[in-house]
This record gives structure tokens, sequence and C-alpha cells, in this order.
């Protein structure tokens, strides 16, 4: 399937898994591993699409499920799509809207035909089939666009699991056969199969076959064990195209990037940075900081003397502290905060790889993640020796 996407390897990682990659699309080049930041509905809670810009984000998301209700298709047809709309000139995908099965599962039915929802906005009825769900995508315009996927939770096991993957993969054949755009958007599958490792395996031969631009690893980081998570990363990263884009769903803690990086991935998506700040908390290299608290109230240094975002540049955490509790403001400045500290963290890792210093990379950032060895989550240590980094 031809695409309007390339992706050149620039370096790999001698001892792991990680790659340095230069992924083409039709808006902008990306850097890959990347990070990037969901707005749901054309805007990123809390900051403007300029401010996004300013940071140096290159990618971020859109909500097709919620953009297809609220404002809808034609409205965003007629403003150019939604970089048009949204006014971003960078690149951008769009999800499916198969997440909402999960988010709003109270409000939603699965059957072959598609998934019906009881709208959140009005309580109508709508269905969301594979075709409507690419017909929504290639009117938003995004470059990349997910399939719809039967998505069921991580921590579900038995008979709906297994009809939820080769569902995914019945689906697939639909989605691509629905795109009306092929010149400029690329489809991704999702990998789907719970953590049923036979599963993974059946779904990820089925649709390598389909020879779709990049892959999608789905059905994670839903509250599973995270000794069952890596395991089922790590077996999709092994058999996953070398010469295609590998994208994590949902993934944005820094020590699960770091570690699914080592283990092969590309792409991240996950609303944490955004959300954790709307709740006062700020990220840093060694946690995070929960602002709202006392201790700050007279702390005047900023979240991080190491940080070069506008807001540790401009505001003190005891300004912060005192904002939170009258003003919206301070929510924005610590979205600004932590959308910069996830960005820096990804270009961080990229020049490691780049550099061939990405296990010293590694041990550094876990240092000052958990203070000593003793702290280092079970499962990290565990999933980074697989990939020959022993960590100290």
């Amino acid at each position: 399937m031809a695409a309007p996407l390339s992706l050149q390897l620039v370096a790999e990682c001698r001892v792991t898994k990680a790659r340095l990659c230069r992924l083409r699309l039709p808006h902008h080049t990306v850097l890959t591993p990347v990070f990037m930041p969901v707005g749901t509905q054309g805007t990123l809670k809390g900051i403007t699409a300029g401010q996004l810009e300013a940071l140096d984000c290159q990618i971020c998301l859109g909500n097709t499920y919620h953009l297809g209700n609220r404002p809808g298709p034609e409205l965003i047809t007629k403003a150019k799509g939604l970089h048009g709309f949204m006014n971003w000139k960078r690149a951008l995908l769009t999800d499916s809207g198969g997440f909402q099965m999960v988010s709003l599962v109270e409000l939603s039915e699965v059957t072959e035909e598609g998934v019906r929802f009881c709208s959140p906005y009005d309580g109508k009825e709508t269905l969301l089939s594979p075709e409507k769900s690419i017909h929504i995508q290639n009117a938003l315009g995004s470059d990349i666009m997910m399939q719809l996927d039967d998505v069921v939770s991580s921590t579900i096991s038995g008979s709906r699991v297994e009809e939820a993957m080769y569902r995914s993969i019945r689906w697939l054949d639909r989605c691509i056969a629905a795109n009306r755009n092929l010149e400029k958007q690329n489809l991704f599958a999702i990998i789907q199969g719970g953590l049923n490792a036979e599963l993974r395996r059946v779904c990820l031969t089925e649709m390598i076959k389909r020879d779709v631009p990049g892959f999608a690893i789905g059905g994670l980081s839903g509250g599973e064990e995270k000794d069952d998570f890596w395991k089922m990363v790590t077996l999709s990263t092994d058999f996953l195209p070398r010469e295609k884009p590998r994208y994590l769903m949902g993934v944005g803690y820094a020590t699960d990037l770091v570690v699914c990086v080592a283990l092969g991935c590309d792409m991240f998506d996950c609303v944490f940075p955004t959300r954790t700040a709307r709740f006062g908390s700020a990220l840093v290299p060694w946690g995070s900081l929960q602002l709202k608290n006392k201790q700050y109230a007279k702390d005047f240094q900023p979240i991080d003397t190491e940080c070069n975002c506008p807001t540790c540049q401009r505001y003190t955490r005891a300004y912060l502290h005192t904002l939170y509790k009258s003003d919206t403001a301070a929510l924005h400045h610590i979205t600004i905060h932590n959308i910069a500290y996830q960005l820096h963290l990804m270009s961080a890792i990229r020049d490691s790889i780049e550099e061939q210093r990405f296990p010293l990379f590694i041990q550094s950032f876990m240092r000052r993640m958990y203070g000593s060895a003793e702290h280092y989550p079970g499962w990290a240590v565990e999933a980074l020796a697989t990939v020959n980094v022993r960590l100290e």
C-alpha cells in the first residue's frame, strides 16, 4: 500500500532495541522516539497551539469520536481540516474513536457493524462503524489515522479478548477499503490480543500482511500489571517490521517511556502530563511536585531549576501554589511545564541514542528518578535486563 510516509533509521542503539528515526509526514518531519500530547477537541486543555509550537512539539493528537460529535466533520471540512480549524501547521494524529468503547462503556454497545453510542452530549444514539471512523478522519485531514478497533479493557481475559482481536482484523480491512485519501493520510493498524501472547502473535501476523504504513500496540496501559504490560510490548516490537513506525498507545509516565523506548517503540501518547497538571502536579526528573501542598507556600524556587520552559523561567513554586487556589491560570502554567518536561525527556533520549550512550542515559535517569537501586520498580529492572541493560 503506497503511503505519504517515510521512515528513515538514523541510529540504532547497539545494546537495546531503541532507535532514532526520521518520520516524514505530509505536514511535518517528526524525529522519534516522540511523545504526542493529547488534544481531545482540537486543543490541549489549558494551552494554545502557538504555545505548543513554541515548545517545539512536533505532533499532537485529536479525538475522532468527540470531534465527530462536536463540531462535526462538515464544519471542520469547511475550515480546511483539523489543521486549519485549530491553526496547527505541524503533524496530527487522530485516534479512531475506539478507546471510547472502554472510557464510555456504559454508553456503548459493540456489534460486528460497529459501536453504538448514546451521545454524552444530547443522548442521541449514533453508530461509529469502521467506515464512518475513517470518513470522519478523512474530513479531519490528519497525517496519521488510526483504524477502528474493538477495544476491551486490558484486565479482561477469556473469549471476549479473542473475539475483539479477530474483529479488529476484520475492521482493519473495512478501514483500508473506506479510506478516500490515500495520497495524504496514513492509516495505522492497532495490534490487539490483550495479555495473551498467542493472540498477540496471531494479530501481528495477520495485520502485518495488510502492509499498512504503520502499526500501533493497543489494548495496554489500562490497569494491567506492569509485569504483563512490558512482555506484550517487547513481544510486539520483536514481530513488527523494522522499516515501519511503532506506536505504543496510552503510555506517558516517564519510566514507562524510557523502558519502552529500550524495548523498541517509536511513538507514545497519553493525557497524563496535562491531566496531572490540572490537579496541581508538576513533573520533575525526580518524580512530581504537588504544588497545592502547603510546603510550597513560601518556596521561591522555580518548579525545576534546570528547566528552560516559560513557566520555570518566570514563576516560583510559591506563586503557583497561591494561584492554584484562586485562578485557573495556575493550571495553564503547570500544563506548559509538564508538556515541556515530556518533550525535553524525549529529546534527551533521542540525543543519547544518536550518540550511542542510551544505556548510560537509562542508568542516570533511574538514579535521579528513584534515588537508589532498592527503589527501582522490579518490572523495569526485569524488562531492561532483557535488552542487556543491567541497572546498578
